[in-house]
This record gives structure tokens, C-alpha cells and sequence, in this order.
């Protein structure tokens, strides 16, 4: 199988294991890591057995990068991407604001050749996927979306960019029909007090419409866990058919399974026209590797 060179741009928690998923998968290959002055540190990329650099175009051959950086950090480094005519795949977190950057990179990268699959992650991403299956299959209902216990990494870092904060962590905790709570733990800078910065960060859009709790530690290295969870549920109607119940329950490792999706949207990209995707626009057989006829006979 034809092997296509991928770069990674970030080495914080989810380039770290899309470097595993890539040097795992059957038809790509890590092309190099494309570290930020932000994120990565460059005697934490040593003992990597690939090229390290600072702008991708000092990398040959690049198929498409998974772009594994901060939230807010994604588009403008997306767009300059595209616009090099290489493919980006990025786990833009941010739902009320998602479409609209969907369009902008739409524009680049038409112009460009280029495709880019946005927010490619579980959610948004493969939950988004699964509400609409359910929707289809039952018109008429509700679907609630409950998020956890665990942490969350774009609420986390959101945190972190709190003014006074010195690290962070983002526990969703699941309070059923879709509604959650935020406790946020956070290490201080000196010279703030608590109170000024829970009013900022309750002020953030990351946290504005759910219940935040904000409590000061010592240390957040001790109370880091990458776990997460998903439990989705729709009640719902079936032509006249009542009470169709359906549900996606998932414990997962955070990063690992972001990494996982983003490394198999970089592979659906390959086969899309020029342009800005979200997962649902993309046939679902486009996500896996092989043989088209072996696949819909092994799957359907």
C-alpha cells in the first residue's frame, strides 16, 4: 500500500500520540514535526527519529498535516497551510463558531487545490456523525450529548490563557439531558486573587453557558488524567412508531482517540474535491484504509 508523507504541527498532548498513530497506520508515514515556540520545547523532540523543524516547508513531500494545536490557534495556521496547496486536518473544538471558520478555509483552499477537514474530532467530529445518524433514523425527538466525567484539553488550555493562571485543568462532569458542570482547577500567578480570575474565566466563551466551579491548587500535575466519555441518547419517533431509544455510550483516552480520527480524516481528505469539510460532509467509507469492494464486504 502507497505510503503518503503526513507532518505533525504541535507536540503537545494530541501530536504526541498522532506521531504513534501515523508510524501504526498502513499508508502513511510520519514526514516530520513542525514544532511552535508556544507548545513544544526542543529538547523535548531529541529522541524522535524524525525531522524536527519550525515552518513545514522545510519538509519535502508533505501530503497533508494534522494540525495539533490550541483551539484558537488553528485557523490562522490552517489557512497558511492551504495555501501552500498541502491538506490540513485540524480538532477545532469550538461549535458556535465552527461554520464560519469552515468558510474561510472553504475559500483558501479552493483557491489553492488544497482540502481541509475541520474539526475532526469525537466531538465535534465522530458524535457529530452519530447525531446524524440517529436524526435520520428518528425524525422526530431529542438527542442529549453528556460529556464525561474527565478532562477536557480545549477547555483546559482555554484556562490556561486566563491572565493570573499558571496551569490549568477542565473536568467536565456530566449532570444528564445534556447539561454539564465545569470545575476548573488552576494553579495562580502571584500578585492574583481567585475571585478576579473566576470572573474571567467565567467571561471566556469556553465556559459562559455551563455551571463553572473554580478551585486553587498547588499542584495540577497531580490531578492529571486523560480519561473522558461520551454517553449520547435520543428518544425519538420512527414514522408513527413511538419511543425509539438510541445511545452511544464511549470511555475513552482523550487525545489518543482525537489523534486516531484526525490521522483517518487526513485519509478521507486525500479523496475530496479542493475545499473545507466537516466530518459529516464526507463519505464514511472515505475515513478507512484498503480496498473499496473489500470494505463494503467486509462492513455492510
Amino acid at each position: 500500500m502507497e505510503k503518503h508523507k503526513v507532518a505533525i504541527v504541535g507536540y503537545g498532548n494530541i501530536g504526541k500520540y498522532a506521531i504513534k498513530a501515523v508510524e501504526a497506520s498502513p499508508d502513511f508515514e510520519v514526514g516530520g514535526l513542525v514544532r511552535t515556540s508556544a507548545s513544544t520545547k526542543l529538547h523535548e523532540t531529541k529522541h524522535l527519529n524524525i525531522p524536527v523543524v519550525e515552518n513545514i516547508q522545510e519538509l519535502s513531500d508533505i501530503k497533508a498535516a494534522l494540525i495539533c494545536l490550541p483551539t484558537r490557534l488553528v485557523p490562522p495556521s490552517a489557512k497558511e497551510i492551504l495555501a501552500l496547496g498541502i491538506n490540513t486536518v485540524d480538532s477545532y473544538d469550538i461549535h458556535g463558531q465552527l461554520a464560519a471558520y469552515r468558510k474561510e478555509a472553504d475559500a483558501v483552499a479552493k483557491e489553492h487545490g488544497s482540502v481541509s477537514i475541520i474539526s475532526a474530532g469525537w466531538d465535534p467530529g465522530t458524535d457529530s456523525m452519530v447525531r446524524c445518524m440517529f436524526e435520520f433514523m428518528a425524525p422526530q425527538g431529542i438527542t442529549y450529548t453528556n460529556f464525561g466525567p474527565g478532562m477536557s484539553m480545549g477547555h483546559s488550555v482555554a484556562a490556561r490563557a486566563i491572565p493570573g493562571v499558571k496551569d490549568a485543568l477542565s473536568m467536565t462532569m456530566p449532570q444528564g439531558a445534556g447539561i454539564h458542570k465545569r470545575i476548573v482547577y488552576i494553579e495562580m500567578e502571584d500578585g492574583h486573587t481567585l475571585e478576579e480570575i473566576t470572573a474571567r474565566l467565567k467571561a471566556d466563551a469556553y465556559f459562559a453557558h455551563d455551571d463553572t466551579t473554580v478551585i486553587a491548587v498547588d499542584n495540577i500535575d497531580n490531578l492529571i488524567d486523560m480519561g473522558h466519555g461520551v454517553l449520547m441518547l435520543r428518544k425519538g419517533v420512527s414514522s408513527s412508531a413511538q419511543n425509539q431509544i438510541m445511545s452511544l455510550n464511549m470511555s475513552i483516552n482523550n487525545p489518543a482517540l482525537t489523534a486516531q480520527i484526525m490521522l483517518a480524516s487526513a485519509r478521507a481528505g486525500l479523496k475530496q474535491k479542493p475545499g473545507a469539510y466537516t466530518m459529516i460532509e464526507v463519505p464514511i467509507i472515505d475515513y478507512l484504509p484498503g480496498d473499496r469492494d473489500e470494505i463494503i464486504r467486509k462492513l455492510v
